[in-house]
């Protein structure tokens, strides 16, 4: 799977309308207190760490998997070629963060649940934020930072 080739296309008006209407739902607030549990407590990697933080059944479960299908739904816009992918990636900097803090455990999670697929569009697209950051020389200090180092 790979970013849809319409990538360089100019962004237009409704990819602007889907961008914000993406932000809307960040604001909500079950969301909002998902976004907060997972800065300040997700640090899992690897599955033993990811059930202990996130016990199956559990609210903070449950915080997980609304955030993380919020950012792989979202990334999924930009792979299908919904919505442009410089703006997104101007404007969702958060996606790669939850990628950075989550990126240990996908594999192992891909194994256990036997879903080769999973994670793969907020891969693909923070593999390309990635790459903008080591070019501007940022990232390293950027995956310290969101690991729990300083900058």
């Amino acid at each position: 799977m790979a970013i849809a080739s319409e990538a360089e296309r100019p962004a237009t008006y409704d990819d602007a309308n889907l961008l914000l209407r993406l932000y809307e739902l960040r604001r909500e607030d079950k969301l909002r207190q998902a976004r907060a549990w997972f800065v300040k407590n997700f640090h899992a990697r690897n599955m033993d760490e990811l059930f202990k933080i996130c016990p199956q059944g559990s609210q903070e479960d449950a915080y997980f998997r609304m955030l993380s299908s919020y950012w792989e739904m979202a990334a999924s816009f930009v792979t299908s070629g919904v919505l442009q992918r410089e703006l997104f990636m101007q404007n969702s900097r958060e996606m790669l963060f939850v990628w950075v803090r989550m990126s240990d455990v996908v594999p192992a999670m891909r194994e256990a649940y036997k879903n080769p697929d999973l994670a793969r569009n907020m891969e693909i697209l923070a593999s390309a934020m990635i790459e903008q950051e080591k070019q501007r020389g940022s990232y390293e200090t950027f995956r310290n930072m969101v690991r729990g180092g300083r900058p």
